[in-house]
């Protein structure tokens, strides 16, 4: 199957994005944290053309061709997500008149490497070309947060959208996301980054995850700022009232460790940033609580078996995790691992 065998033409535009997992920085960029994710070599490619008054979409993975009228409303497909860049664009003053997309991608689903913003970034870029909108990687970046949050009504951070347009493969993105200023750093050398999938689907993901903002909002209004990026001080955070307090310190120290991955990433201190990403997960699993009991054996099996550091990637309640391990003993790593988890993914 392709485009022209759905569709009966040829496409007119096509682009692709990356996935990406999160090597520090988790929880962070909804209050206006710093973030470090780097893109991974597994992309979203999209084949888009012209269209009137509607969307009209055709999933390779899934096996889908779905259509819906402009003004429609969200109904929990991936057909959502190419509405709702379509309807971002219009919002935003892009006459586009609709389109038909044809979407393959290597991305898993469900394992927190950021399908959606990998699919929203890629069509915006394909309609880019397409309709030959004047649109930076950065707008392209924005715009695909609008959508999923306005349109589809998940209510992410800018994060992975920013990695998806703005990061390259073989680099870290270190992202500021109050000021949006970002730097693209190279990993340590020696080094690969290896993505561990045991297939977990998300546990009451949507729901911990807006708990979880919910809480980090609720600790900054108390601690009277704007947002927990303000706060420098772990010992503020003591004086919250449980679970707010774990919430906040989880945030807090999560912006230093990324702070201090970017200094080890500036001397090719592969050790010290393995270090800061254990450090990270063991905060995620217990101030923020958004870690399984399966991701923490798989972290501790991957240290086991010689990874610099490991920790969960995403939102948590299921999903990835990404480990730090050395060239020279990626073979040994891999088959060790594959060994314990028969049904392990490594990516």
């Amino acid at each position: 199957m392709g485009f022209q065998e759905v569709f009966g033409a040829l496409p007119e535009a096509s682009a692709r994005a990356p996935g990406r997992v999160n090597l520090l920085g988790e929880h962070t960029d909804y209050q206006e944290g710093y973030v470090l994710p780097t893109p991974i070599p597994y992309f979203t490619q999209v084949e888009a053309g012209r269209a009137e008054g509607r969307v009209e979409a055709y999933s390779e993975t899934l096996g889908e061709l779905r259509a819906r009228p402009l003004a429609s409303p969200a109904q929990g497909d991936f057909l959502d997500y190419l509405l709702g860049v379509v309807w971002a664009l219009r919002e935003a003053g892009h006459p586009v008149p609709g389109a038909r997309f044809y979407v393959r991608s290597q991305v898993p689903l469900g394992a927190g490497l950021s399908s959606s913003a990998a699919l929203e970034v890629a069509a915006l870029k394909a309609l880019r070309a397409l309709y030959r909108l004047p649109l930076s990687d950065l707008e392209v970046a924005l715009l695909a947060q609008r959508a999923e949050v306005a349109y589809v009504g998940v209510r992410c951070g800018i994060m992975d959208q920013m990695a998806a347009s703005l990061g390259e493969v073989g680099q870290a993105l270190f992202l500021d996301t109050r000021t949006l200023e970002h730097e693209n750093l190279p990993l340590p050398p020696g080094t690969r980054v290896a993505v561990l999938d045991l297939g977990l689907s998300r546990r009451l993901a949507e729901g911990g995850y807006n708990q979880r903002r919910q809480e980090a909002e609720e600790a900054a209004r108390r601690l009277g700022v704007r947002s927990l990026r303000e706060v420098a001080d772990l010992c503020l955070v003591e004086s919250l009232p449980s679970p707010l307090d774990r919430r906040a310190r989880h945030i807090v120290s999560e912006n230093l460790r990324v702070l201090r991955g970017v200094e080890a990433l500036r001397k090719g201190d592969a050790r010290g940033f393995g270090a800061l990403m254990t450090q990270s997960h063991r905060s995620l699993a217990r101030d923020y609580e958004v870690s399984l009991p399966e991701l923490d054996a798989l972290v501790e099996a991957a240290l086991e078996a010689g990874a610099l550091g490991a920790k969960l990637t995403g939102a948590g309640f299921g999903g990835a995790v990404v480990a730090l391990v050395a060239e020279a003993l990626w073979e040994d790593f891999q088959r060790t691992l594959q060994d314990r988890f028969p049904g392990l993914r490594l990516l």
